[in-house]
């Protein structure tokens, strides 16, 4: 596996499937842990993941951790965290479709090469891009969805929290946590590889 996925991101480093490589210094391809039973996937590096190739280490990607964090999840042995397209657009603009459609077998490999029993989708363009499924991230997450024999569970993206960053019951923050909690939950189910024993949730604050 360690040789399989070394060589994956050795591929991926070299792609120029699109335009967007040409003025950028890295592919930002994942962290996290590629044997675990849960991905993450989002949308696509900002200038933070640019500079220091690895995505979600900006203030959205410290804000996910938090919340993974105060389920009892965490970032860096429970989850393997990529991105749907792995350069960073030009000013953090949402990518095309070519560019979703150019990085999609890259993403394709990475989901085979980690085979997850849960994929959480973070954002509209992960769920689009995954699901085929346009708009209606607010509509759609929390509900579990099927796909490729996989639970996958859309998440609203963490750059919307930070933009509504209320703590209170029934606010985006307080609702992607619970949508967390039912992640980690259905890990313990899954029960694929060693999870933590569940943390009494009352204690944990939101961050």
């Amino acid at each position: 596996m360690t040789h399989v996925y070394g060589a994956h991101m050795e591929r991926t480093n070299g792609c120029g499937s699109c335009d967007l490589p040409v003025n950028q210094p890295q592919v930002v391809v994942s962290r996290g842990n590629p044997h675990a039973s849960l991905m993450l996937i989002g949308e696509a590096p900002g200038a933070r993941e640019d500079e220091l190739g690895k995505p979600f280490v900006g203030r959205s990607g410290q804000l996910i951790d938090r919340l993974m964090e105060s389920v009892g999840l965490d970032p860096q042995t429970d989850a393997y965290i990529c991105n749907v397209v792995k350069c960073r657009p030009p000013k953090n603009r949402r990518p095309t479709l070519v560019e979703i459609a150019s990085c999609r077998p890259w993403l394709q490999q990475q989901i085979e090469l980690v085979d997850p029993c849960v994929i959480a989708l973070a954002g509209s363009t992960a769920v689009e891009a995954i699901l085929g499924i346009k708009g209606g991230i607010t509509r759609l997450r929390g509900q579990w969805q099927h796909w490729q024999g996989r639970l996958l569970m859309p998440l609203l993206h963490p750059a919307y929290l930070l933009r509504n960053p209320s703590p209170v019951d029934g606010a985006p923050v307080a609702l992607t946590r619970g949508d967390l909690l039912e992640v980690r939950q259905r890990l313990i189910q899954v029960n694929r590889n060693a999870v933590v024993p569940m943390l009494d949730s009352s204690r944990r604050r939101l961050p």
